[in-house]
């Protein structure tokens, strides 16, 4: 029954999809989520100077999704999410969860009541170069977090303990996806496993597909906007065309 989804973008809400996911069918989950960035206290994306990120994608928003949800109503849709994830793994599969800590109300927003109760073996951190912030009440964030949820039988491919629990990797810039994982991360992560099939939910510009399909793994994408899912679409054409292209410049 996996076989009909595999190298496929699917068009929809991921809940409704990955319930449709056999039991233990999944090796690896690789996400990034829309991170809620505008039910925001805050004025972090917000630049009344009208400076440097006015025209920025991550501003602009989503193409039909507005990352504005109540919080206790984001979380519960996270945790559901994730909940997903652990069904359709393998007993020694995991998930690699990108997400992002913030400022609310003056205090950390650290994403403990999403993660809380899920098995967390590892939180890792990407560092990234720049990033948007217009609060003068804390300094500009340079990270994110990729929290390691594995089932107990998961371990690394050999050699993959050998890196560290902080990778650093620029952003991507000339993606017009808004929020465009890099695809030297996603290369990072798949080749630190030995999974076969790769799950990504919020799969956005295809940049988990691109990385699965150049080392020789099967791939899962999920995604709710047309738009994303043609644009990811076009880009594994064009690395089906051109399979040595570095679409690590411009690429999710």
């Amino acid at each position: 029954m996996i076989e009909k989804y595999l190298n496929k973008i699917i068009n929809g809400d991921c809940l409704t999809v990955m319930k449709e996911l056999p039991d233990a069918s999944i090796d690896l989950v690789v996400t990034s989520p829309p991170y809620n960035l505008k039910n925001s206290t805050g004025n972090g994306l917000k630049n009344a100077n009208k400076g440097k990120w006015t025209n920025a994608e991550l501003v602009n928003g989503y193409a039909t999704y507005d990352d504005n949800i109540p919080y206790d109503e984001y979380v519960n849709w996270q945790r559901d999410c994730i909940k997903e994830m652990l069904r359709v793994l393998k007993e020694n599969g995991a998930i690699f969860y990108n997400h992002k800590w913030r400022v609310q109300n003056g205090l950390l927003q650290d994403r403990y009541e999403i993660v809380s109760g899920f098995p967390v073996r590892q939180i890792i951190i990407w560092k990234r170069k720049g990033g948007i912030n217009f609060n003068p009440g804390y300094f500009l964030p340079t990270y994110e977090v990729i929290y390691l949820i594995a089932k107990k039988k998961f371990k690394l491919a050999p050699k993959a303990n050998r890196f560290g629990d902080v990778w650093e990797f620029k952003q991507e810039m000339n993606n017009p996806h808004p929020a465009p994982f890099p695809v030297s991360l996603i290369e990072r992560i798949i080749t630190s496993t030995t999974a076969e099939i790769i799950l990504d939910p919020f799969i956005g510009s295809g940049t988990t597909a691109i990385a699965a399909l150049k080392y020789n793994r099967k791939y899962i994408g999920i995604e709710i906007a047309k738009e994303y899912c043609e644009m990811a679409e076009k880009r594994i054409r064009q690395f089906e065309q051109e399979p040595y292209l570095n679409l690590s410049v411009s690429n999710e």
